[in-house]
């Protein structure tokens, strides 16, 4: 199991502005600190997002470079990747693929695709239906 996963953003506090709502959807609790952001888990387990240093901002972020391809989560229902697809679009935030939403992966993989405000693609799927 991870422990933690570390991520560098261009903007933290635009980056706080997505994440402390998306991740509180998730069931994470924000831990600020002079450095960062902490979402942790009951379980302890935790993202961590940092100011990446100014001489590497301008690289950018993309996910079909080497390095992470998106942050997948576990949604409680489909009614609950609903409710995270409505927030999503209500503040603004790109939707992927939503011309297929709710089967974009295929059948009966019911979930969500968005971005964050540095294009981290982040996913969250509903448990499998019997």
């Amino acid at each position: 199991m991870l422990h933690h996963v570390e991520i560098y953003v261009s903007d933290l506090e635009r980056s706080i502005a997505f994440w402390t709502p998306f991740m509180a959807q998730l069931g994470y609790e924000a831990d600020r600190w002079p450095g960062g952001m902490n979402y942790v888990r009951g379980d302890g387990a935790y993202l961590c997002f940092l100011p990446a240093p100014a001489e590497h901002v301008a690289a950018g972020y993309h996910r079909k470079r080497v390095g992470l391809n998106h942050l997948a989560f576990r949604g409680e229902s489909r009614e609950h990747v609903d409710r995270i697809r409505e927030w999503a679009r209500a503040a603004g935030h790109a939707l992927l693929y939503d011309e297929r939403y709710p089967f974009a992966s295929g059948p009966g993989y019911y979930a969500v695709f968005c971005e964050d405000p540095d294009r981290i693609k982040v996913e969250v799927v509903a448990p499998a239906e019997d």
